[in-house]
């Protein structure tokens, strides 16, 4: 199974404007996560302590419960556009990111595996997201794929029919421009079964099925 949770805003933007280095989740972006920076769970994925336990703690818990390997876009990785250059820019999230599983990168660019410590290995795949989907299956095995995002990835899946499952996390905040992810006018078909709804501080989590 393919699925994906994000935090999005009220008008349906998953990043702001203007994504960079300094702004990894474009300006003003970060306001649509605000609900999991207090939580232990989010502490603990940065090897921190400390940290608040609310009814968001369940779905922070289980965000890779079950994934075997991870898929993602390059802007998700990060860095600047265009090729690797000196090839130093080595993910958002330290020498210890938060994965612990194999990681598939959707790039126009190539570039050798990124073995990162705690089990995280960055893979860089440049025949397209369905060549890169293949690779995280089958690293995966049995379990599941977890998409990790960016919004372009996401659309780039639903408009291929590859998502099975979506957590969408409703943060109560207007970003007004950014980047959406289901802008997927090939989309408009898919049928989707409500699976639960869980109510928390500052969020409501839903999540959708997709029926085939």
């Amino acid at each position: 199974m393919l699925r994906t949770n994000l935090s999005m805003s009220l008008d349906g933007f998953t990043a702001g404007p203007d994504q960079s280095v300094e702004h990894p989740l474009g300006v003003g972006g970060t306001r649509v996560h605000e609900w999991a920076f207090p939580l232990a769970a989010f502490h603990r994925m940065l090897g921190r302590a400390g940290g608040v336990e609310n009814a968001s703690s369940r779905v922070m818990e289980e965000q890779f419960q079950g994934a075997g390997a991870v898929l993602m876009g390059r802007n998700m990785f990060g860095g600047q556009p265009g090729g690797w250059g000196d090839g130093a820019w080595r993910g958002w999230w330290g020498e210890d990111p938060p994965y612990h599983l194999p990681v598939f990168v959707v790039t126009h660019h190539p570039r050798a595996p990124l073995v990162m410590q705690g089990g995280t290995t960055f893979h860089f795949v440049t025949g397209g997201v369905e060549a890169a989907l293949a690779q995280a299956r089958a690293a995966a095995g049995t379990l599941d794929v977890h998409l990790s995002g960016g919004a372009s990835l996401i659309r780039q899946c639903l408009a291929a029919g590859l998502i099975d499952q979506l957590d969408v996390s409703l943060a109560p905040v207007f970003l007004g421009r950014g980047e959406r992810p289901f802008d997927v006018p090939a989309a408009a078909g898919l049928k989707l079964e409500q699976v639960r709804v869980i109510e928390a501080p500052g969020v409501t989590h839903l999540r959708y099925r997709v029926v085939r």
